[in-house]
């Protein structure tokens, strides 16, 4: 998740971490879960008012508080909202865990946004990928296993100076990962699709890397709360 994972994609994360479905990784979402009821008005008009609130199972509000701000705040600046939980209502999941509502849901292993750089920014304001990998397709067959060399990083960096765009040594091997993660991205996009292309992506992705190194503890909580659950079912039974 993370700040823009907004409405029924909170209700999901929300249902699931309340039930230890699953551990939730990356930033706190958006915090929309407001219900909007449409009523026809004249001139093919409508109004859409609030009538309802979404909750988690565990009874949890996700919308986030936006009253005393500003419509440009609620949207793009919630710095001041980072104060952590220490205000926000506290829930239990199935099988125990403290979890936060009342703006948006909170991921169980947080992951910080990756900040761009400066270089970072001047290859893609100048398009560079883009027009690197249209150019590259025209001329060759790339397949499904084709992977970034050093010929192809020389000719990357050729298309740079082409184009009078500056960089210095440093700016190539800091950051060689994520060049070469956006050559073969663009590639695949032109030779094989978007869908391919994103592939790529998710290949050096924090969140996704990270996702994928947390499954085995994500089974475990899984298996640990159906546990308790039938625990606490058996008990209330053997009560009754």
């Amino acid at each position: 998740m993370n700040g823009e994972t907004a409405s029924a994609a909170e209700i999901v994360a929300g249902a699931l971490q309340d039930h230890d479905r699953a551990l939730i990784v990356g930033e706190t979402t958006f915090g929309k879960g407001l219900v909007q009821t449409v009523y026809p008005l004249s001139e093919n008009t409508g109004l859409a008012l609030t009538t309802a609130h979404y909750y988690t199972p565990s009874g949890r509000l996700i919308q986030r508080d936006y009253s005393n701000i500003s419509l440009y705040d609620y949207y793009y600046n919630r710095a001041s909202e980072s104060a952590g939980n220490a205000s926000r209502e506290v829930k239990l999941t199935d099988s125990g865990r403290t979890v936060y509502g009342g703006g948006g849901i909170t991921p169980d292993v947080a992951i910080p946004p990756v900040k761009s750089n400066h270089f970072q920014d001047t290859l893609l304001q100048h398009y560079a990928f883009f027009n690197f990998a249209k150019r590259y397709v025209v001329n060759h067959h790339p397949t499904k296993s084709f992977e970034v060399d050093d010929a192809l990083m020389q000719d990357f960096r050729k298309s740079l100076d082409d184009a009078n765009i500056s960089y210095t040594q440093a700016d190539l091997v800091d950051n060689d990962v994520w060049l070469k993660s956006n050559i073969k991205a663009e590639i695949f996009v032109d030779a094989f699709g978007q869908d391919e292309g994103m592939k790529v992506r998710a290949e050096t992705d924090p969140e996704v890397v990270k996702g994928l190194e947390l499954l085995p503890q994500a089974k475990a909580l899984a298996e640990n709360a159906k546990k308790i659950v039938a625990e606490h079912n058996g008990a209330g039974a053997f009560n009754r």
